[in-house]
């Protein structure tokens, strides 16, 4: 028997709701589990990033896991190559208080994309200098992951010195620590000049980061004028095909979470994967 498709969806694109209200959608469009960044949709809640404390994880974890969801990626996107070595130390801070509270919230992994070592986008980020400052941070976080038995989740990202898989497998290569994953999101690997080849792309990524892949992004894009721009998930030009026959096939019951896609979408979006993972 073929295993289900397990879809969650990132909390704040419902936007700030009440915790009630927020459980209370998650059940209607069945979502199993969420990406939590729990700053992003109740910021009442945390007046600043490495302020959680053990109650504000135990609160919400327990409130999800009564609604029958899991926190498959406590969210703690902060820029890891910051320039300015006291805003990267205290991203990295922050990013600790999130691993060290994971299993308060009833989550094992802790997800960020790398940021940028300027403002936005720079061609910096795609020097040997910029990749480096990743491996230096993320070995870090590692390191404090092991301490507290969870995992850090790494996302790669044009624009941002992790930007390919090939990066993001020899980041894997330098820091062989099972605590390290890949949150893929291949809508991420995409740029105006390989869209046309994504297939080849998307299948080097399954290939070369395998079973080192904790978690799917699934969000879509479209091409205008040369720019890279997201839509929701079956509005676009991305292949989803090849990600669903690897959730299927590879990684039976391995968690993919829509991104991106407004409440106006989502059970389109939803219909869409469903059609799509029933067919391949």
């Amino acid at each position: 028997m073929t295993a289900p498709l397990h879809l969650g969806v990132r909390a704040h694109d419902f936007g700030r709701l009440p915790l009630p209200e927020l459980t209370a959608k998650l059940s209607r469009y069945r979502f199993s589990h969420i990406q939590l960044a729990v700053h992003k949709s109740f910021p009442e809640s945390v007046p600043a990033l490495a302020a959680l404390s053990p109650g504000t994880a135990a609160y919400f974890g327990e409130a999800f896991r009564q609604a029958g969801v899991r926190i498959a990626v406590l969210g703690c996107y902060v820029n890891i190559v910051a320039p300015d070595p006291a805003k990267r130390k205290a991203a990295l801070n922050a990013f600790s208080t999130h691993l060290r509270l994971a299993r308060d919230f009833g989550a094992s992994l802790v997800g960020t994309e790398t940021g940028s070592v300027g403002n936005g986008y720079t061609p910096e980020n795609f020097t040997e200098e910029a990749f480096q400052q990743v491996v230096v941070s993320v070995q870090a976080m590692v390191a404090e992951a092991e301490r507290f038995g969870v995992t850090v989740g790494i996302e790669a990202g044009i624009n941002h010195p992790l930007h390919t898989a090939q990066l993001a497998h020899r980041l894997l290569s330098l820091i062989p620590s099972n605590n390290l994953q890949i949150i893929l999101d291949c809508a991420n690997l995409m740029t105006a000049d390989n869209y046309r080849q994504q297939d080849a792309v998307i299948g080097e990524a399954l290939e070369l980061l395998g079973e080192r892949i904790a978690v799917l992004h699934l969000k879509d894009f479209t091409v205008n004028d040369g720019q890279i721009g997201i839509v929701p998930v079956g509005q676009g030009l991305l292949h989803f095909a090849p990600l669903l026959q690897y959730m299927k096939y590879k990684r039976p019951h391995i968690q993919g979470i829509l991104e991106s896609t407004p409440e106006d979408y989502m059970q389109g979006s939803i219909d869409f994967l469903q059609r799509l993972y029933d067919e391949v």
